[in-house]
C-alpha cells in the first residue's frame, strides 16, 4: 500500500491519461508548479509504476481504452488510499457521481484550467495528512488567520467580524483541523436544530476567509459525510 507525502516537499504526482499531448502538457504544467509528476498512458503502466514507487496523488482520466480510468480507480480503491482526481470531458452530474461512488476523492470536467488543477490537488494533498496541532494554536487560510482562543478571525491583517455561531463553528473545526464532520455531528456539538443552519454558517464563513467561496479550498465539502477544515500547512 503507497503511504501519502512521500515527500511533503515535493510530493510525487502519477498522471494517468491515453492522449500523450495531454499527458505532456499535465506533467510540464504540474512540475513546473512544484510537484514531482511521472506519467502512465494506461491503467496497467499506472499500476508497474505504482509497484515500483509511492505516489502522493493520482490523476486519472476516465475515458480510456481498455480499461478505464472508473475501472482502474474501483480495482485499486480496495487496497489503496492514495488520494485520486478524475479527468473526464463528460460534466453531467451522473458521471461525477459515478465517479465518486468508484472511490475518486475530486472530480475535475474537461476542459479546466490548469491553476484550478493545481489548487485541487494542493487541497487533496492536505486533506491527505492531517496537520498535527495545539487546539489553541492559530489557523492560518490562506490570507485569513483564526485565533480560536481569542475567538478573532482577521484577513489581510484586518479584523473580520463573526457571529457567536460562526466562532463556535471555526473553534470546532479548529480544534479538529483535518477530520470531517457530518451535518449531525455538528448539530449536535453545536446545539443547532437543523442541519440547514450548518450549511447557511459554513456558506458565510467561506465568504468571510475564501478567496473564491465556490472552490473552498479550506472549508472543504466531503462528499456525502459534511465538512471539514484543512489549514495551510505551516514549516
Amino acid at each position: 500500500m503507497n503511504s501519502p507525502l512521500a515527500s511533503v516537499e515535493q510530493p510525487h504526482l502519477l498522471v494517468v491519461d491515453d492522449d500523450e499531448r495531454i499527458r505532456s502538457l499535465l506533467q510540464r504544467y504540474l512540475t513546473n508548479n512544484g510537484f514531482r509528476v511521472s506519467a502512465a498512458a494506461n491503467a496497467a503502466e499506472a499500476r508497474a509504476l505504482m509497484k515500483s514507487m509511492a505516489f502522493d496523488l493520482l490523476i486519472v482520466d476516465v475515458m480510456m481504452p481498455g480499461e478505464t480510468g472508473m475501472e482502474f480507480t474501483k480495482s485499486i480503491r480496495g487496497h489503496d488510499r492514495t488520494p485520486i482526481l478524475m479527468l473526464t470531458a463528460m460534466g453531467e452530474a451522473e458521471h461525477r457521481i459515478a465517479g465518486l461512488e468508484t472511490g475518486a476523492d475530486d472530480y475535475l470536467a474537461k476542459p479546466f484550467e490548469p491553476r484550478e488543477l493545481v489548487l485541487r490537488c494542493q487541497a487533496l494533498l492536505r486533506r491527505a495528512t492531517p496537520i498535527q496541532r495545539s487546539p489553541h494554536e492559530q489557523v492560518k487560510m490562506g490570507e485569513a488567520v483564526f485565533d480560536p482562543e481569542r475567538g478573532e478571525l482577521r484577513k489581510n491583517g484586518k479584523p473580520v467580524k463573526l457571529t457567536s455561531a460562526e466562532n463556535a463553528l471555526l473553534k470546532l473545526f479548529a480544534a479538529n483541523a483535518g477530520r470531517s464532520f457530518s451535518r449531525a455531528e455538528l448539530c449536535t456539538r453545536l446545539g443547532v436544530a437543523l442541519e440547514r443552519s450548518i450549511d447557511v454558517q459554513v456558506t458565510r464563513l467561506r465568504r468571510k476567509i475564501e478567496e473564491d467561496p465556490k472552490l473552498p479550498l479550506y472549508i472543504q465539502t466531503v462528499r456525502g459525510v459534511g465538512y471539514v477544515l484543512v489549514p495551510d500547512r505551516v514549516s
